[in-house]
């Protein structure tokens, strides 16, 4: 291969890699002394992120080790272990007059001197341990085209980004992050921070928060921008949260509470005392159409009492405590004469124990599990395993009833790169069926995404370890979990779920419902976004 057909290939990338909004600021470290005498290129520092980041603004260091460059969002190495020394002189030719490193240098019809000028190169990027141009020597000595090893790869790129596909786009951003590839990284965010926004296309709203989990992954502040994206209520008092409007909206999730409460009417039909012990109570929006049903049980309601675990988080949510749930309950449980307690557990899912339940003997025990056990750590973060843990308190209590409703993913143990297309993937129907019942210029529906979505997102792209708390499990999983505590399958309300299904019908022909093995599927065209079963 020429080396000017190499130089015409790096003039097309750095066309489509020149930043047009910012780029990173990099501080290039000799091994000088300790500390390194910083080279500072200087760029713009317009904002990029779609959402409040702490790195937005930031001065992100490149620090090189034998195998990894890392950034640090104060602007200092991430390590301090064998620094080395960077060339940054740029190349130039007669056919450049800006100097571009990333051209002129290129320019050879000399295989020698082909290898020389790329070793070069590489090293200002990657520095002095680099493999890269081993790889192409060994192309050279063997007669392969380097253009198939190394070409090939920017020349799909660039076609991607020139049919404005923004999925696949996000999908080769990605990658370049799993692979440590910065240089293609960094290219690939500057053209997506001209392909998303939080108010078009659910693909480009979507990837607008994605984006922003790509890159506080880089800049290692995925937890710290979670922390700022707690969902809030709106402003006036009278409005819903913003949580309990995404439960309007997302009829998935609104069916599928509806399906867990169908199974603890069916196994408390008979019972004059009921206590229901809620590890997510939220806003106890789940438990109003249940009490409206005993209300109207032939020879009368039972005595309700429901306990109601939640933490810090949905407090912030509610702009209160629980004490806030248990007013509005029981003066929903008044206006229907129904006989009504409630016990506030405020604390997490996690510290449970079961003195904090207040079980009570000649109560029949309903427990429900609500979007919450993918919360809560297991044996891949925590030797405590809080997730096993706490099903087998609730086992030894001998419930007559447990519900489980989750989000139907997988992303708890799941590598970097497969998680964010399952993320991808699971969000992008989200977003879509959102369009479907909020407009898309709706103020609220971007406070929607913005303050609750957004938030998953981020933290299942940039976070790990105990950091990262949403931790979603198949169905399958969580069968086998709960059957290591000891449960058997309960079967669900088939009238119930034959009404959620003409209920759901009157939302949209893309919703679709199916039961199978016991449990029922709600989901987005061809994609199941939440399952719902019961236990006992």
């Amino acid at each position: 291969m020429s080396g000017r057909f190499l130089y015409q290939q790096m003039q097309e990338v750095e066309a489509y890699c020149k930043p047009q909004s910012r780029t990173l600021d990099r501080q290039i470290y000799s091994s000088g002394s300790t500390q390194g005498t910083p080279f500072t290129i200087p760029n713009s520092h317009e904002q990029y992120c779609t959402l409040e980041s702490s790195s937005a603004n930031g001065s992100y260091a490149a620090y090189n080790s034998p195998s990894t460059v890392s950034f640090s969002p104060n602007g200092s190495p991430l390590s301090q272990q064998e620094s080395h020394s960077y060339s940054l002189e740029p190349h130039h030719s007669p056919d450049n007059a800006g100097g571009s490193p990333l051209s002129g240098s290129c320019i050879t019809d000399d295989a020698h001197d082909f290898r020389h000028k790329l070793r070069e190169l590489e090293t200002v990027m990657f520095g002095p341990d680099s493999d890269i141009i081993d790889s192409i020597e060994n192309a050279l000595e063997s007669g392969t085209n380097i253009e198939s090893l190394e070409m090939e790869s920017w020349r799909q790129i660039m076609d991607v980004i020139s049919r404005g596909d923004l999925k696949q786009v996000l999908i080769a951003c990605a990658k370049a992050v799993s692979d440590n590839d910065l240089l293609m990284a960094q290219c690939l965010m500057d053209k997506l921070r001209q392909m998303v926004s939080v108010s078009g296309e659910p693909i480009q709203r979507l990837g607008a928060y994605m984006l922003e989990g790509l890159v506080a992954r880089l800049a290692s502040s995925g937890s710290s921008i979670c922390k700022g994206l707690r969902c809030k209520e709106p402003a006036s008092s009278e409005m819903l949260s913003y949580m309990h409007i995404l439960y309007e909206v997302c009829a998935y999730f609104k069916f599928g509470y509806m399906s867990a409460n169908g199974a603890i009417a069916e196994a408390m039909k008979d019972e004059n005392r009921v206590h229901i012990i809620d590890f997510q109570i939220g806003q106890g929006s789940q438990w109003i159409s249940l009490i409206q049903a005993f209300a109207a049980r032939p020879g009368g309601p039972p005595h309700i009492r429901i306990t109601g675990i939640d933490d810090s988080t949905s407090a912030y949510a509610r702009g209160g405590g629980l004490s806030i749930v248990g007013k509005r309950l029981s003066k929903l449980a008044e206006s229907f004469k129904v006989p009504f307690e409630f016990q506030a557990a405020a604390m997490s899912g996690c510290e449970v124990q079961i003195e904090h339940l207040g079980v009570r003997r000649g109560e029949a025990l309903a427990v429900n599990f609500a979007f919450v056990l993918h919360h809560m750590p297991d044996e891949s973060v925590s030797t405590q395993n809080h997730r096993d843990r706490v099903l087998r308190l609730v086992k030894s209590m001998s419930p007559k009833v447990v519900t489980l409703v989750e989000q139907e993913s997988n992303t708890n143990t799941a590598a970097f790169f497969p998680r964010f297309l399952e993320t991808l993937n699971y969000y992008t129907a989200m977003f879509e069926s959102i369009d479907m019942t909020l407009p898309r210029e709706h103020k609220e529906r971007i406070n929607v995404e913005q303050h609750c979505l957004a938030r998953d997102v981020v933290n299942i792209i940039a976070c790990e370890g105990s950091e990262r708390v949403e931790r979603h499990e198949l169905l399958g999983k969580w069968r086998s979990r709960f059957r290591m505590a000891g449960f058997t399958p309960y079967p669900l309300s088939t009238l119930v779920n034959a009404t959620i299904k003409t209920l759901l019908e009157n939302y949209s022909d893309r919703y679709r419902l199916q039961e199978r093995d016991g449990a029922l599927y709600l989901g987005w065209m061809n994609r199941d976004l939440v399952a719902s079963c019961a236990w006992k």
